[in-house]
């Protein structure tokens, strides 16, 4: 048999109780403490512009063995320096360090995707060029 109140006076108990156990689950914790705001380089916005600072191969976790091209830029909003993903094979060679990127989410919501550890957000824009435009052949990279 369960240990909680169930007569007909105990709603206060159970309110309380309820309360209580709220702050066991995760998603409700983060909410109720702003870590979400607080802690989160876009400061709650889906995407975010920023400049790339360099250039970076980041080892696959096992049991997969690549180098995954990566940039680290400094987001123009927050100033924070995050790692971000290039997706497609010589989709590197587009960037150039001082380019302004446009980075979005990576899936998971705040964690890392597949076998690249800490890396949570991934290069959608070059220079105000769509990444995948440029990599199709579409579009030139405009020159500044």
């Amino acid at each position: 048999m369960s240990r909680i109140a169930r007569g007909i006076r105990c709603a206060r108990k159970l309110r309380t109780r309820h309360k209580k156990q709220l702050w066991a689950d995760k998603a409700y914790k983060k909410v109720a403490l702003g870590s979400k705001w607080r802690h989160d380089p876009f400061q709650g916005a889906s995407h975010a512009k920023g400049i790339v600072v360099e250039k970076l191969g980041i080892g696959a976790k096992q049991p997969n063995s690549a180098t995954r091209k990566c940039v680290r830029v400094q987001l123009i909003k927050s100033g924070k320096k995050i790692t971000a993903f290039v997706p497609r094979d010589g989709s590197l060679n587009f960037i150039d360090e001082n380019d302004e990127v446009l980075v979005s989410g990576f899936g998971r919501s705040g964690h890392a995707v597949g076998d690249l550890p800490g890396v949570r957000f991934k290069v959608v824009k070059v220079s105000g060029v769509s990444l995948l435009a440029l990599f199709k052949g579409k579009v030139e990279k405009p020159r500044n």
